[in-house]
This record gives C-alpha cells, sequence and structure tokens, in this order.
C-alpha cells in the first residue's frame, strides 16, 4: 500500500516548478491569473529572501507540490495521503476533495492571514532535539506565557511556538532538562498556537465558503492523525489546524499501522522523507 505525503513552508528553494513548467505551463498560468501577480516570475527568479515571504511561500509550494500530483496522472492512485500544515491543501486537491482553484484561494487567504496575525503579535518558534515529545509537552505546561508543541515532526525532534519571552523560556528549561539543542527558528510568528486566532477565524470564514468533495481515498489529516473522508470533518480539521498542533510522527505511524508500506513525496524538497525514515524505519520512501 502506499501513501503520497505533501510538504509544507520551508520546502521552498529558488528555481521551483521550472521544470514542471516547461512540461505542462497550464496550472502555472492559471496561479498567476487567479492571484494576481506573478507567483511564477517569484519561483523561476527569485532569491531565496524573496521565497520566504509567507505570502509567496505557501502558494509556491502549494502549486509546485499539486502540479507535480497532476503530472503524475494515473500513476497518482494512493491508498491514502496526508500533507505536513500547508501540505493538507495540496493533499486535499491532488486527491480531489478540491478544485484547484479553491485550493489556491484558500491557501493565499490562510497565507495573508497568517501574515496578518504574525504582524500583529511579536511571537517565535523554536525546535527542541533530543528530547521525548512527552518532556518537552510538560516543560511548554510549565511556562508562563503561551508556549506550546506545535510540530510534532518526528521522535526527538519537535517545535514550539508562541510568544517570544514563553518560548524562550522554553528553550532554557528544555536545555536544562538534557536537550541536544534548543534553537529558534528564522519564521515571521507563532504558527499552530493560540496566537493564529485571527487568521483561524479568518479562514474559516473562506473555507465555510468552499465546496469540498469527498476525496478519492481517505487524508490523514494533522490535527487528528486519524484518516478522514468526510468533507465537513475535513473543513472542521483544516480550520483547527491554525491553532492546534501538526501531529505528523502521529500520523505517519497511523499510516504505517494501517499497512502503507511506501511513501512518496510530492512537491519541492525532501524534507518529508528524512522524516518518514526517522519514524518509520522499514518503510520505503521515495520522491515523486
Amino acid at each position: 500500500m502506499k501513501a503520497y505525503v505533501f510538504p509544507g513552508q520551508g520546502s521552498q528553494f529558488p528555481g521551483m516548478g521550472q521544470d514542471l513548467y516547461n512540461i505542462d505551463p497550464t496550472w502555472f498560468e492559471k496561479a498567476d491569473e487567479i492571484l494576481g501577480f506573478s507567483l511564477t516570475d517569484s519561483m523561476f527568479h527569485g532569491s531565496e529572501e524573496d521565497l520566504k515571504q509567507t505570502r509567496v511561500t505557501q502558494p509556491a509550494v502549494f502549486l509546485h507540490s499539486v502540479a507535480k500530483a497532476f503530472a503524475l496522472n494515473t500513476s497518482f492512485q494512493p491508498s491514502l495521503v496526508a500533507g505536513h500544515s500547508l501540505g493538507e491543501f495540496s493533499a486535499l486537491v491532488a486527491a480531489g476533495a478540491l478544485t484547484f482553484e479553491d485550493g489556491l484561494r484558500l491557501v493565499y487567504t490562510r497565507a495573508m492571514a497568517m501574515q496578518k496575525a504574525c504582524e500583529a503579535q511579536p511571537s517565535t518558534m523554536a525546535a527542541i532535539l533530543g528530547l521525548e515529545d512527552a518532556v518537552v509537552d510538560a516543560l511548554c505546561a510549565k511556562i508562563d506565557g503561551v508556549v506550546v508543541p506545535a510540530n510534532y515532526n518526528c521522535p526527538g525532534q519537535l517545535v514550539i511556538s508562541g510568544s517570544i519571552a514563553a518560548v524562550e523560556a522554553a528553550c532554557e528549561a528544555a536545555k536544562a532538562a538534557g536537550a541536544r539543542r534548543a534553537l529558534l527558528l528564522p519564521v515571521g510568528g507563532a504558527f499552530h498556537s493560540p496566537l493564529m486566532e485571527p487568521a483561524r477565524a479568518e479562514l474559516a470564514a473562506a473555507i465555510h465558503a468552499t465546496v469540498f468533495h469527498e476525496p478519492q481515498c481517505p487524508i490523514v489529516q494533522n490535527v487528528t492523525a486519524q484518516p478522514v473522508t468526510d468533507p465537513m470533518e475535513i473543513k472542521a480539521n483544516l480550520m483547527a489546524q491554525l491553532t492546534g498542533a501538526v501531529k505528523w510522527t502521529q500520523s505517519v505511524q497511523a499510516m504505517g499501522s494501517f499497512g502503507i508500506q511506501t511513501f512518496v513525496e510530492v512537491g519541492p524538497g525532501k524534507v518529508l522523507q528524512g522524516l518518514v525514515k526517522k519514524i518509520l524505519p522499514e518503510a520505503e520512501v521515495l520522491s515523486a
């Protein structure tokens, strides 16, 4: 059995998508038309700094991932799909739950809403390496202020998110508890934390107004780490994801328990391939 997994923000790179555009420019041209600016110019010719802008990064990673999935054509036959954070939208479009147009509009709404939330409240994220998840969970719970587990990426790698002072305090506590590393990340704000509530509310309105269909196969969603096919449940989980944790470790473990032996990463980079190998060393891990 095979699962297709879709990466999130952080997998972008200069020149991304040029090869796919040369094969079929349809989706790239459509994206530029829908967004009203040249996303493709930023993807093909932009610098790393250009691509780090949330308004560019999220639609760029989405576009690259979906164009690659569509290029697979009839060979795209997953038993399950999943996406890391932003990647859930790519997975839903690839699996037929959302049209390309609606998926792109939601991703852009999400990106702009997150950008606004970041500007309104200075906040940050940090990677904690070398501690068990339960230890980091407990550390965060004891810190004054807002700091929560945000990304359960793989065993021994958990990203926390919240106010700057609380995240810094949690990093010091993690080091005292024996963490191999506890380092602040160069991000614009506290993604997947309660500080994203204004963005969640804005995205929720757009999701409510969008038609979702039953996907061709279940999607294992971040906030539950369980397979879902019901469109209303998918919508609810997407809305909860902005302020809830990305349970990637738990999602991959669940897919393994459902009999998935092969994971295919669809999109830019190889981040998810590395994480899957750390979570399920026996799995076959491929790039689309």
